[in-house]
């Protein structure tokens, strides 16, 4: 193994770079972010958190189809616990994604639809779980070979091949 010493005087191996803090590379590390800068991205994080669950995305893709109960949901979305469930459509009315419609009858029925919002991201959540079920496979191939060539790797460390 051939090491250098880098501009921070750590040794490295050949070919690789200095591992550096992580920054914001859109700013300077010593320039302050502009006023309200960290707020909107928090905000958009916050968001992107939201539609970009798991669970979030299977519940409003199968709301897309239209209003369904509790039950409903639970039984279709394989390996989500109750609990689970309970937060995400908390989480999702909450944010205006879902409505909560209670109908008094004994017991009592509890719908949940999609809200106006909650449809205009229909169809992106449908793209992503088409894009996914498209290539499930080919990623399923890809972790294998993956995993193959990094056990090899580290056989080869431990021989000391490496």
């Amino acid at each position: 193994m051939t090491s250098s010493l880098a501009d921070n005087d750590t040794v490295m191996e050949e070919g690789t770079l200095p591992r550096l803090p992580h920054t914001d590379v859109r700013n300077p590390v010593d320039a302050a972010p502009p006023i309200g800068a960290e707020t909107a991205s928090c905000q958009l994080r916050e968001v992107l958190d939201r539609v970009g669950d798991k669970w979030s995305v299977l519940v409003m893709a199968l709301l897309a189809d239209g209003p369904k109960r509790y039950s409903q949901l639970q039984r279709s979305i394989e390996g989500i616990s109750q609990r689970m469930l309970t937060l995400t459509l908390r989480s999702l009315e909450r944010d205006g994604m879902v409505a909560r419609t209670v109908t008094p009858t004994s017991p009592p029925r509890v719908d949940y639809a999609l809200t106006p919002v909650g449809a205009t991201l229909s169809n992106q959540v449908d793209a992503l779980i088409d894009w996914a079920e498209g290539h499930r496979e080919y990623m399923a191939t890809a972790r294998l070979r993956y995993d193959a060539a990094a056990g090899s790797d580290r056989r080869a460390e431990t021989d000391g091949r490496g």
